[in-house]
């Protein structure tokens, strides 16, 4: 068994596996440290109530976006990787990829165009937000994981990072230039992936095609079901946001939404962790499913461990981490990331979790877990809002990382699951 392994760990070592993951790390990572960065420029310049608002159209933009993509991020790979020394058909696959996005786009343009007739209190702050959507569509990570290029994908997305900051810093002074901090994101990363577009184009002489509609028409039929879950996925921590924007305040809405990105941040490194593990994980089930087990629960116990130790730190310089982020005490802001402190140890003990799901391909599980998880927290977010109280808002987010980690550990040890 220990010469299998070996040489199982051989052959990962001779592809580009551990490179790509090292990439993909590098650019979660990188994105976890430049955020840092941005929310301090955004929240001194604008305050923490406008930051909010920000926030809001930030994250109803990453769901429309969520939709746009269509799971077109994770089955194009698969597609790009299958075809990438078959020219017509990576063109087709290319190409296809971004029509379907362009559809879904013009729709949601469409769906902005009725909606200024709704009197959405935030309209102005979501119609700004539009670049975030269309670089969305023009993401062309599918492409470069697919031909296992990633490095200048992860420089110039670390680039267009600092670009944003500088335009920030320089441009948005105070409350009344809130409206213009998505805007000025968003288009700092659409043409950055303008430009990886055009590096894609011209290096593998992809000729332009127009859409094909069997090639759509399967597209939209295969990955119907993973866009859904995609959708619940996101729902499920930013249902509360929405409902806090409609029957909440202000002040308290701001205060949820830096404590959430500071959360938010947690989970980055969190899928960079299982995106490290991934790989191993992978050849060892494959070897044998109790080689796996046994891996997964010392795996499990070091994960949760670091990420205890990071949970008691921001319990303790809660304080100190809202001041840094938001230039000012806010009580309130505590008081959320306090409460929220315990969520990436919960987490941490289910990356794992899911991570077994998907070595399973018990794909079926995951789906209902989503539905179950997004039907709770609709159901939450009105409840919690109903008692008015700022401790009970906080712990949004902890009681559904609790729950999903009730059901998928319940799937993972259930006797009808059993390790071959």
């Amino acid at each position: 068994m220990k010469q299998l392994l070996i040489s199982s760990y051989t052959r990962i070592k001779e592809t580009n596996i551990i490179a790509n993951f090292l990439n993909l790390s590098s650019i979660q990572l990188s994105n976890i440290l430049l955020l840092i960065l941005i929310f301090p420029i955004i929240t001194h310049q604008i305050g923490i109530e406008a930051f909010g608002f920000v926030m809001l159209a930030n994250t109803f933009s990453v769901l429309t976006g969520t939709v746009i993509n269509y799971g077109t991020n994770q089955t194009g790979i698969r597609d790009i990787a299958a075809h990438v020394k078959e020219l017509p058909r990576l063109q087709s696959v290319f190409y296809n990829t971004l029509w379907i996005r362009v559809f879904l786009f013009i729709a949601y343009l469409l769906l902005l165009f009725v909606l200024q007739w709704f009197s959405i209190q935030y309209y102005l702050f979501i119609l700004f937000s539009l670049p975030l959507v269309l670089s969305e569509v023009l993401n062309p990570l599918f492409f470069f994981i697919g031909i296992e290029k990633l490095r200048l994908y992860n420089i110039t997305n670390v680039m267009s990072k600092i670009a944003a900051i500088v335009l920030l810093f320089f441009f948005i002074d105070g409350a009344q230039d809130a409206i213009w901090v998505n805007f000025i994101m968003g288009m700092a990363t659409v043409a950055t992936y303008s430009y990886l577009l055009y590096i894609a184009i011209r290096d593998f002489n992809l000729r332009f095609t127009g859409p094909v509609k069997l090639d759509l028409l399967h597209i939209a039929r295969s990955n119907f079901y993973l866009t859904i879950n995609n959708i619940s996925n996101n729902l499920q921590q930013s249902i509360i946001i929405f409902a806090l924007a409609k029957w909440g305040t202000a002040p308290v809405l701001g205060a949820y939404t830096l404590c959430d990105k500071v959360i938010g941040s947690c989970r980055i490194l969190l899928i960079t962790v299982s995106n490290a593990v991934y790989p191993k994980s992978a050849q060892l089930y494959k070897l044998s499913p109790r080689l796996w087990k046994r891996y997964k629960k010392r795996m499990q116990m070091i994960i949760t461990g670091i990420f205890f130790m990071g949970s008691i730190l921001l319990f303790v310089f809660a304080p100190f981490a809202v001041k840094v982020l938001s230039g000012e005490e806010n009580e309130t802001a505590v008081l959320f990331l306090r409460i929220m402190a315990l969520v990436p140890t919960i987490s941490a003990l289910n990356v794992l979790n899911v991570l077994d799901q998907l070595l399973k391909n018990h794909n079926v599980y995951i789906f209902r877990i989503a539905m179950v998880l997004l039907g709770l927290a609709i159901v939450l977010a009105y409840c919690l809002l109903q008692l008015t109280n700022p401790l009970w808002v906080g712990s949004f987010t902890l009681i559904i990382e609790i729950a999903g980690l009730l059901m998928y550990q319940y799937v993972v040890t259930k006797p009808s699951i059993k390790y071959g």
